[in-house]
């Protein structure tokens, strides 16, 4: 197999996604933005043609008026790792589900559900998985409405 470049890598991804892909880095990862109608295109190419076999993580930053998803990606055992992030509309927030490209997006895209309300089209058990199914809201936005229960 052959040595991991990143910044091949890039270059490569950056012809293929043109400006609907920004680059940057921080202390720790390369950082890919890309916007979410192409969100499946990268992941998948991630997984397959670049060995990026882990989805260790999905979070979500309410920013009012838009939901960024922030997804930690490892290649396992080549000790490879990325950021991606991707932005969704408030009034329609919803993605792709990336569960047939990483099993581990099943619980999740639920968290980020549940906690948030983004929706993940084409989730097979799109759920609550935190809080009790007659929760009304979602605690982790910005807009949610702090109460007791009578």
């Amino acid at each position: 197999m052959q040595e991991f470049n990143l910044e091949l890598m890039i270059k490569e991804l950056e012809v293929l996604m043109g400006d609907k892909l920004r680059i940057g880095s921080d202390q720790f990862f390369a950082v890919l933005n890309i916007e979410s109608n192409m969100l499946t295109v990268l992941m998948t190419k991630l997984r397959d043609e670049y060995g990026f076999n882990h989805l260790a993580n999905l979070s979500s930053v309410d920013y009012g008026e838009e939901f960024e998803l922030v997804y930690h990606l490892y290649s396992i055992p080549d000790n490879k790792k990325l950021l991606v992030k991707t932005r969704v509309p408030r009034t329609s927030a919803e993605l792709d589900s990336l569960i047939t490209i990483w099993p581990t997006a099943d619980w999740q895209e639920r968290e980020v559900y549940d906690l948030m309300g983004i929706k993940f089209k084409a989730h097979p058990n799109l759920i609550r998985v935190l809080l009790p199914e007659d929760f009304e809201g979602h605690p982790l936005r910005k807009d949610f409405v702090m109460g007791g229960r009578s």
